[in-house]
């Protein structure tokens, strides 16, 4: 009967708890059994929305809340992030004596891992009297997602030596904290225990190992994990083409999307981005213009991440018209957008179109910049023959216009920037007031400046640094003939009167190639040059050394 009334009872139950007031016998027999404990209103208010008023009903119901009020609630509180009405669902459990299973323990650690309030899950679970593989998983996962990998690989142990048996769940979330140092080694002992709980076949264990293998640079055993799955779906075909793709095997990547496709494979927008990775890397128009009429037929949804892959793809492909088309047909841009399309120019030498591009970010001000915009709008200014715009944007960083913290990466742009200017004694002096210590890149931005500048005396000092730095690396000793020969052009052009020998010292042994042009614009030139290395002093007149080329 009264189940022909339940559209009455979001009505009847406030109507009945205002009459019990009156204190009628009739009106608190009516409220006491009239209506069942956990009417439909407040899965109705949830299923709705109305939150607050289902935390209502919750009180008037008091200590008649059972289980299904309980998870309704908790459901909706999730689906929300609503963690201060999740607390007042645990705070009436508690209030009301109400001792939970271990299934809605579970759904308040879900609901405080969700609210990024690990320290409240941590405790529930700590505090739990029994716990099941759900609850051990819910856990690890939080700590898995949050980068507490450490932290997700010590409780899957503690799992593990409890008695608990793992499921699929567990292991696919365990593979992605094997990371780091140590990452492929651990990742390796749980593939083995994989193995033995044969769990191997899982689609989705298969799918974690094979991009843990991946990630770790172990792209064969990827391929071997991925060839052994008994089935295959869309996730495991695309973390593998993702695996190829990140570690720069385009090739591979590209041929194993095209085998795929044959064998009637299913793509989504992760797939398709993974591919024009790889054709990025490729700088394969043509087939970039093929996957993105396939994307346009597939009628897959604005994917932000696969409009950035596109626009990052024309851009390496030098079709920056197709790439800033996409970028302005696109309904919502993310800081990635900004970045890739930034990037595009910067590369190509634009610097005005980085700097008009970068003006109209900050213009509508819905995308902050970070620290890789400011590195391409710099990178753009120096490429592009903008060098005091570029060094206005840097100290822009230092003054609190921008707000982001420069990094050693831009104060190597800026030195870009001063050698380019020509200033190369404020570069010289900027290098020394770093609050980072200067890498070979920075101190070979700073060469390369002097060689086009014929500034001789900061070049020998960089390029002594240069070999303190990286005795190991051959340019630099590539870039130590280049001052042997700048240094003899030099003394030849401007430093000595004709007649006057050319002196030149070093303080490394002369190459073969430096000693040959020496000899060579001795003879051309018609004058003396005394060279000191290391080792001897090589005097040459008329193309003939007094080394007798043997030294």
């Amino acid at each position: 009967m009264l189940r022909k009334f339940n559209w009455f009872f979001p009505y009847a139950k406030h109507v009945v708890v205002s009459f019990s007031s009156i204190n009628k016998p009739c009106t608190r027999q009516i409220s006491l059994s009239s209506f069942p404990p956990n009417s439909p209103y407040l899965k109705s208010l949830c299923y709705n929305g109305h939150l607050k008023e289902a935390l209502l009903e919750m009180a008037l119901q008091g200590p008649e809340m059972r289980f299904e009020g309980y998870d309704t609630l908790l459901n909706e509180c999730i689906n929300q992030r609503a963690i201060r009405e999740g607390q007042r669902v645990h705070t009436h459990m508690i209030k009301t004596c109400y001792l939970p299973p271990v299934y809605l323990r579970t759904r308040l650690i879900v609901l405080y891992c969700k609210c990024e309030c690990l320290g409240d899950a941590r405790q529930m679970f700590d505090e739990m009297p029994e716990r099941n593989v759900v609850s051990w998983t819910a856990m690890i996962s939080a700590y898995s997602q949050r980068g507490y990998a450490s932290e997700a690989l010590n409780l899957f142990g503690q799992m593990l030596r409890s008695g608990t048996e793992p499921n699929e769940f567990t292991f696919a979330t365990v593979l992605t904290s094997c990371i780091g140092s140590n990452g492929l080694k651990l990742g390796r002992q749980v593939h083995s225990f994989i193995i033995k709980t044969s769990f191997e076949s899982h689609i989705y264990v298969g799918s974690s190992l094979l991009d843990m293998y991946a990630k770790a640079g172990r792209i064969h055993e990827a391929q071997g994990v991925f060839e052994s799955l008994p089935e295959r779906d869309v996730v495991s075909c695309t973390a593998i083409i993702s695996g190829y793709a990140q570690l720069g095997h385009d090739e591979e990547a590209l041929e194993l999307f095209r085998r795929l496709q044959m064998e009637g494979m299913s793509s989504n927008y992760v797939t398709y981005a993974s591919v024009l990775t790889a054709l990025s890397g490729l700088s394969a128009l043509d087939h970039g213009k093929q996957v993105h009429n396939h994307v346009l037929r597939s009628e897959l949804p604005s994917y932000v991440v696969l409009q950035n892959s596109l626009i990052d793809m024309y851009s390496k492909c030098g079709s920056l018209n197709y790439s800033r088309r996409i970028f302005d047909s696109m309904p919502e841009r993310t800081v990635i957008s900004w970045n890739a399309m930034l990037m595009g120019y910067s590369k190509y030498g634009m610097g005005r179109e980085v700097v008009e591009l970068f003006e109209l970010m900050r213009e509508e001000n819905k995308v902050k910049p970070d620290s890789v915009t400011i590195l391409a709008v710099l990178s753009g200014c120096s490429h592009g023959g903008m060098e005091e715009k570029g060094l206005e944007i840097f100290f822009e960083m230092g003054n609190g216009k921008l707000s982001v913290e420069p990094v050693i990466e831009h104060y190597g742009c800026a030195v870009d920037l001063l050698g380019r200017a020509g200033q190369l004694e404020e570069a010289f002096k900027f290098i020394k007031k770093m609050p980072f210590e200067p890498t070979a890149a920075i101190w070979g931005s700073l060469l390369g400046a002097c060689r086009v500048h014929s500034n001789i005396d900061i070049g020998e000092f960089v390029g002594r640094q240069l070999l303190e730095i990286e005795p190991e690396n051959a340019g630099n000793y590539e870039d130590g003939k280049i001052l042997e020969t700048l240094a003899l052009a030099f003394g030849l052009i401007n430093a000595t009167p004709k007649g006057v020998p050319v002196r030149v010292i070093k303080n490394l042994r002369i190459c073969v190639d430096c000693h040959n042009f020496a000899k060579f614009v001795s003879k051309v030139n018609g004058r003396e040059e005394c060279l000191r290395d290391k080792n001897q002093f090589h005097r040459i007149v008329g193309g003939i050394c007094s080394c007798g080329d043997y030294w």
